[in-house]
């Protein structure tokens, strides 16, 4: 498996869609916090959602997820899939991008640049308690902080 990339830039400047859910019936959202590393001798990915998003009910039922990167000519895209929830509108069908199977448990984009398939190995919510003030006054003071998925990465398309 190769990857090369700017893994500091590749999250917080080129934003990433993370998906779950099978074919018949998934979800999408931008991230743009997340990282690519090593935790247990595995290569992984990580991302980070928040409870009320629609997405994480389907990472939470999910035991596979993509995380799909685009270049600059989808960022009006990405902020139209960060923005609208699924659970109230078709918003793939508004963004333009065209869902693709890309196993039976996942899903990616035809126009992603890269689409890396997880298998999530880890789901854990972040501590309250444990994240710095700055932090909680700045994301966490109306809502819940958020889950850190952490998915083996089993494919790199």
């Amino acid at each position: 498996m190769t990857f090369t990339a700017d893994i500091l830039k590749l999250f917080d400047e080129k934003w990433a869609l993370v998906t779950a859910g099978a074919p018949d019936s998934f979800n999408t959202m931008t991230v743009s916090w997340g990282g690519m590393g090593t935790l247990w001798s595995r290569p992984v990915v990580t991302v980070y959602i928040k409870p009320v998003r629609y997405t994480h009910e389907f990472l939470d039922r999910n035991e596979y997820f993509t995380v799909s990167f685009f270049d600059g000519r989808y960022k009006k895209a990405l902020a139209l899939l960060g923005s609208k929830s699924g659970r109230d509108t078709n918003k793939v069908a508004l963004s333009g991008l065209t869902p693709k199977e890309i196993t039976p448990e996942a899903v990616g984009f035809e126009e992603a640049e890269a689409t890396i398939v997880c298998r999530r190995i880890l789901r854990q919510d972040l501590d309250l308690e444990a994240i710095p003030d700055f932090a909680k006054k700045t994301y966490y003071e109306t809502e819940a902080p958020h889950t850190m998925y952490i998915g083996e990465i089993e494919k790199i398309l």
